[in-house]
């Protein structure tokens, strides 16, 4: 039986999650989750989710309106949001195996009850963003030993891409911060107390990284593609 993955509809770059996942190996099926397929339901078919990157967090989210000035009004999609809180919902009551990338890493946080940096240069930090369309800005990262983030990749240190302007500012109680960039952005999140319950949470875009033996790309999905793999659907 095939191991079947959620990823949440981001639009055009959703081709480039979908042949990331698949490249795993040949036992895969993907289902395009999303308020434009109307297919909510399907998510009980699923082994695990891929959230994945795109528009800002609407700030009514996360109880923090002084953000909506910081947001790109022409890239923010409310639909997607609620749409996603509904499988955040689903996800999180019932363990399923999560990964979440860019966007991704920031809804589960607003989700778990996290707050977010409405934009990172504001606050005089390091411009995270990408240099323009398909090209993706590269720094590096420090992870914290003994997490499961440095488990993972098997390295304390690397380069990773980078393409974002907003970011985690408050992490959610239940979670905690295992990777950082040089200027302090958080780029990693895990559980606080393992539960059981699979969770990756990465700021950085593993399915755009070029180096395809870089520790921050493959690991991650192969880690993920595993749990998933091992998950039951409930009957």
């Amino acid at each position: 039986m095939k191991i079947t993955i959620g990823i949440t509809d981001c639009g055009e770059k959703h081709p480039i999650y979908e042949q990331w996942v698949l490249c795993q190996n040949d036992n895969i099926r993907i289902i395009k989750l999303g308020y434009k397929e109307n297919n909510l339901e399907e998510i009980s078919q699923c082994n695990g989710v891929l959230l994945t990157g795109g528009e800002d967090v609407h700030p009514r989210f996360y109880n923090k309106p002084e953000n909506l000035a910081l947001c790109n009004p022409a890239f923010m999609d409310e639909q997607r949001d609620e749409f996603e809180w509904k499988v955040c919902e689903y996800v999180f009551a019932h363990k399923v195996p999560l990964l979440g990338i860019c966007r991704g890493l920031q809804f589960a946080n607003v989700f778990l009850g996290g707050t977010l940096i409405g934009d990172i240069p504001s606050i005089g930090k390091n411009n995270h963003s990408k240099y323009y369309e398909g090209k993706d800005r590269y720094h590096q990262i420090e992870v914290f030993p003994d997490t499961e983030l440095a488990e993972i990749t098997r390295v304390t240190t690397g380069e990773i891409n980078s393409a974002h302007h907003q970011s985690v500012d408050v992490p959610a109680d239940t979670l905690v911060v295992n990777a950082l960039s040089e200027d302090g952005i958080v780029e990693g999140l895990e559980w606080k107390n393992p539960n059981g319950h699979s969770l990756t949470l990465v700021q950085w875009h593993p399915e755009r990284i070029e180096d395809f033996q870089n520790p921050f790309n493959n690991r991650i999905r192969e880690v993920f593609i595993q749990a998933a793999g091992g998950f039951s659907l409930e009957l």
